[in-house]
């Protein structure tokens, strides 16, 4: 009989344990600098937003105190600034590389006569509707083209001083500072499971070396447009030395793919924020939650009776990584499935290369159509694979587009859990059932991967802490803070490290195996045609037939 390892042993409780003490540790230092007085200025600035909402146009103090009220972001704060420069990657660049690791200032003279006598031209026009009690059409649609003309002109000259920037907040020091941290604390849970310390931190040097390299090239600003991400360097990096010189057997015992990304998903889970999916209501949920199943359910399908695959693991790993979110859903299927390295990698794969050929084709096909901007971001979310490539082709299109297919997309990557159960039910009761033999709620409990539990519990916390603190200071200490100071970054650095260990073990010469016939790929292809169909047609019935008015409200 196959002894079981102890649960404080595996892969699992690590990634669950480090992932949670992160995000635990990082919520509470970001309550605890939140400044004296910040409620009563939400309070204050929410108070004019409130009066100046009867105006038949946004004013210019409900403007005004609506940018106030983004402008609060802990992130700003000292201790935020230190979480954020301690999980910063690299800057972005576009001729000279070295401007990815140091900070440039230049001086620069930029006319702002124009933005200031727009804003006296449209404040005396508000100035001449509001004296007539907004009573006049006129007068208020003069006030209104005044506004936003200032508006048109305040953020060009924002993006021209933008253009002008030199650098980011990266910073060798606190590079420095994550590599130690990361080194302690995985050091330790593989110390932990029965590995040697010594060995792994001296591969572990290598692997944060690489992908440390990957996210360099990653932020070169042409290649990035065109959808070349991180994930690809560190993959085709990997290999190229996996493949021509071979890994060598020091870097090996770092080599821990499922381990960084485990505790990456870990830390995603704070991003999806139940009360931000309900925001968008129905329409949403039915593009996520009913074209998704059916998709995974039918390619699996095909992929089995129509193209043969033998291998049911890969062919699973494939559909979920597809019709569900990409790297995410493809490792937790893969572990629920018992898929092999080798597998997930073929799905990774895939769904990279379709990724950065749909973010940038999308966005110019629904413009070429004329499609409304809430129907194309509805469309994006619910197909492209990456979270970031889905943000970047909604961008494309619009605001509404971008908040509108990132809401759908985290709503699909609710479904992670579900998905992985499911597959664990199925693969333990079904495909790897031995004949005779009952299989019991033990065997699934065995099969399901654990850290699912902490990618929901985090969703749930941080849920419940963002409808506790109210939606302006949670904007602030959430949004503004742990996400955007600290988690995301830092998520992104532990897929960084799994990519670059996949691409490290993977043999050209084990892959090929898979690909025998195209069966692969032709399962993709059709799955992800069959994804965009239904997807397009669902968004459509519901964002315009079945509940338009919440179209009309966005």
């Amino acid at each position: 009989m196959e002894k079981r390892k102890a649960f404080n042993k595996s892969e699992d409780f690590w990634a669950l344990l480090i992932g949670g003490i992160l995000l635990i540790a990082s919520l509470a230092v970001y309550l605890s600098i939140i400044p004296n007085g910040t409620e009563e200025k939400i309070a204050y600035n929410n108070g004019i937003v409130h009066a100046e909402s009867s105006a038949p146009f946004k004013t210019i103090p409900f403007i005004n105190a609506k940018e106030e009220l983004s402008s609060i972001k802990l992130s700003k704060q000292p201790v935020g600034t230190f979480l954020k420069k301690l999980t910063s990657k690299p800057n972005t660049w576009t001729n000279d590389i070295s401007r990815a690791f140091f900070s440039y200032k230049f001086s620069y003279t930029l006319e702002e006569t124009e933005v200031n006598n727009a804003f006296l031209v449209a404040q005396a026009a508000e100035r001449a509707a509001r004296e007539k009690g907004f009573a006049d059409p006129a007068f208020n649609s003069h006030a209104e083209e005044m506004i936003l003309k200032w508006q048109a002109a305040k953020h060009e000259l924002q993006k021209q001083k933008d253009k002008l920037k030199g650098g980011g907040s990266f910073s060798w020091g606190h590079l420095g500072i994550l590599f130690v941290l990361l080194a302690l604390l995985f050091g330790f849970g593989v110390k932990w499971m029965g590995e040697r310390y010594s060995g792994f931190l001296k591969g572990f040097v290598f692997v944060f070396l690489l992908a440390f390299i990957s996210l360099v090239l990653a932020g070169q600003k042409d290649l990035k447009a065109l959808g070349i991400e991180y994930a690809v360097w560190a993959i085709v990096l990997g290999m190229l030395m996996s493949n021509t010189i071979g890994t060598p057997k020091w870097i090996t015992p770092a080599l821990k793919t499922e381990f960084y990304i485990k505790t990456g998903l870990i830390i995603m889970g704070a991003e999806v924020l139940f009360n931000k999916i309900l925001a968008i209501g129905l329409p949403g949920m039915f593009v996520a939650w009913i074209v998704t199943p059916v998709v995974l359910i039918s390619t699996f399908w095909f992929g089995q009776k129509i193209l043969k695959i033998s291998s049911k693991s890969l062919n699973i790993t494939i559909s979920a990584d597809m019709s569900v979110c990409g790297v995410s859903a493809a490792v937790a299927t893969a572990a629920a499935s018992k898929a092999t390295r080798e597998e997930l990698t073929v799905a990774i794969g895939l769904s990279m290369v379709f990724t950065a050929i749909m973010m940038i084709v999308m966005p110019l096909f629904i413009k070429f159509m004329g499609m409304p901007e809430v129907l194309g971001g509805a469309w994006i979310g619910g197909t492209i694979d990456s979270s970031g490539a889905v943000v970047a082709a909604g961008a494309a299109l619009g605001d509404k587009a971008m908040y509108v297919a990132a809401t759908i997309k985290m709503i699909q990557n609710v479904l992670i859990g579900f998905v992985a159960f499911g597959v664990a039910v199925y693969f333990a009761t079904k495909v790897d059932k031995e004949s005779g033999n009952k299989v019991g709620i033990g065997e699934i409990w065995k099969r399901f991967p654990k850290f699912i539990l902490g990618f929901v519990g985090a969703s749930l916390l941080f849920t419940g802490v963002y409808t506790w603190l109210g939606s302006d200071l949670a904007y602030s200490v959430i949004d503004q803070g742990v996400l955007s100071g600290f988690s995301k970054n830092l998520r992104t650095w532990l897929f960084c490290l799994a990519f670059a260990s996949i691409g490290l073990s993977t043999d050209f010469r084990q892959l090929s195996q898979h690909f025998t016939g195209g069966r692969p790929l032709l399962l993709y292809i059709c799955g992800q045609t069959l994804n965009i169909l239904l997807t397009l047609t669902m968004a459509y019935i519901m964002f315009y037939k079945v509940f338009p008015e919440v179209t009309a409200n966005f």
